[in-house]
């Protein structure tokens, strides 16, 4: 049997994991698929979470996932020995987004962190994203207090996955291109450069920090002793502030993971971060050519990135600007097309289980459409009043003058313009077919 530990920096619901999703499971063939609940066991909506988790690997993957729930530790008991078994038979297991110190105060002093390095050492595949990858490394990021509560940069101890199962002493970061702060540098999962360049100090010598950036996955491939990027974006491999990037397509051997971040840096390379959005990046660039500003790229060594805008925001804001064009241009079959496109895209990221304000920044896209839809549908007829109503007052002065030919000639040229006109007891009236 295949072993998989899959690292995936965010979107593990999203329409852009899709394809590495059904890829992962085409591997490993049949055998129980299950999602662990723990990390946003705290949440209120954790039942929804869950809901809409399964519901995406159902409808959009094609394969049944059930919940193995462990949201706080439970008593030794009947219900605890169920969950456990579950787990241990588990081909498939995934965890996804909450608090990675919430899951492992859960996850302390019971058999699940055996459990996991079982699993791949016996065979199967581990899939943990966002907060849950956070905890494969030696160290974790508390991420909701530093980012939230404002607590002092500090590490804790991680589960370690990751080293158990390839030898390497990596500490995982997703989120890594994150830029949701928009001026302010929230790449890094929220850290930020200098948060990061603080925390990285303490690390042990040996460390190295794997990032992955958001709606892309590394595929570890316990076998054949291969990572392997997959989805939107890139993996970062950084040492002592100096950042290595992977494109999608790229695979490489566990040994060359911790070689490149120790050689040494060519005139012209850049040491820093990570390639992304940050007000102190210079950006990377694809074709593996040295960046100013914080990374060197190398290319891939299979096939390229994804073309997919990979956010839910970034789509309904591509198709907010066809819909402006669209509008200037009085295309109201251009305007309907892309508000019934905004609508597929909605549906088709429901399932996502991030928890953000992109979808209420798309429904408030999505709302301003059809309001501004109707305002060109209410100035379009008001536009054509004073037009149609000339014409209409030449045509009452030929009947007046018996002159019929014209009139109907006048008639004919509105309806063939797409106005409908009718001659009632109450006078003339017209509207728009």
């Amino acid at each position: 049997m295949v072993r998989l530990l899959v690292i995936m920096g965010s979107g593990e619901t999203a329409p852009t994991m899709v394809k590495p999703h059904r890829a992962i499971f085409e591997r490993l063939g049949d055998g129980p698929a299950v999602l662990l609940d723990t990390p946003y066991g705290f949440q209120e909506n954790a039942s929804d979470i869950s809901t809409r988790a399964v519901g995406y690997f159902a409808a959009s993957v094609g394969r049944r996932v059930d919940v193995v729930s462990w949201r706080t530790a439970p008593p030794a008991g009947l219900d605890r020995e169920r969950a456990l078994a579950a787990l241990g038979d588990a081909a498939w297991l995934f965890a996804g987004p909450g608090s990675p110190t919430y899951a492992l105060r859960q996850w302390r002093d019971t058999p699940i962190p055996e459990l996991l390095a079982r699993r791949l050492a016996e065979g199967g595949v581990v899939v943990f994203a966002s907060a849950a990858a956070l905890t494969l490394g030696s160290h974790t990021v508390p991420v909701y207090e530093i980012y939230k509560a404002g607590e002092n940069p500090s590490w804790a101890a991680g589960l370690d996955l990751v080293r158990q199962a390839t030898g390497l002493p990596a500490v995982v970061i997703p989120h890594y291109d994150n830029a949701e702060g928009g001026h302010h540098d929230t790449r890094f999962c929220y850290l930020g450069e200098r948060r990061l360049s603080a925390l990285e100090r303490e690390l042990p010598e040996e460390s190295f920090i794997l990032g992955v950036d958001e709606h892309t996955a590394v595929l570890l491939d316990l076998d054949a002793r291969t990572a392997s990027v997959v989805g939107n974006g890139t993996m970062t491999i950084r040492k002592a502030g100096r950042g290595v990037v992977f494109p999608s397509g790229s695979v490489l051997g566990f040994d060359d993971l911790t070689g490149v971040v120790d050689a040494p840096v060519a005139a012209g390379q850049a040491t820093g971060g990570a390639a992304g959005n940050g007000p102190t990046n210079g950006g990377a660039t694809s074709g593996g050519a040295p960046v100013s500003g914080t990374a060197t790229v190398v290319p891939s060594t299979v096939g390229s990135s994804t073309t997919s805008t990979g956010s839910l925001r970034a789509d309904v804001d591509r198709l907010d600007t066809r819909f402006t064009a669209a509008f200037s241009a009085r295309d109201v079959d251009g305007c309907v097309a892309v508000i019934l496109d905004v609508e597929e895209v909605l549906t088709a990221w429901a399932a996502d289980t991030l928890t953000s304000d992109e979808g209420d920044h798309a429904r408030a896209v999505l709302r301003r459409m059809v309001v501004r839809l109707g305002e060109l549908a209410a100035t379009g007829t008001r536009s054509l009043k004073p037009l149609v109503g000339a014409l209409l007052d030449v045509r009452r002065q030929a009947r007046e003058e018996r002159d019929f030919a014209a009139s109907d000639r006048i008639r004919d040229q509105l309806a063939a313009a797409g106005v409908e006109v009718r001659d009632t007891p109450d006078g003339v009236e017209w509207d728009l077919r």
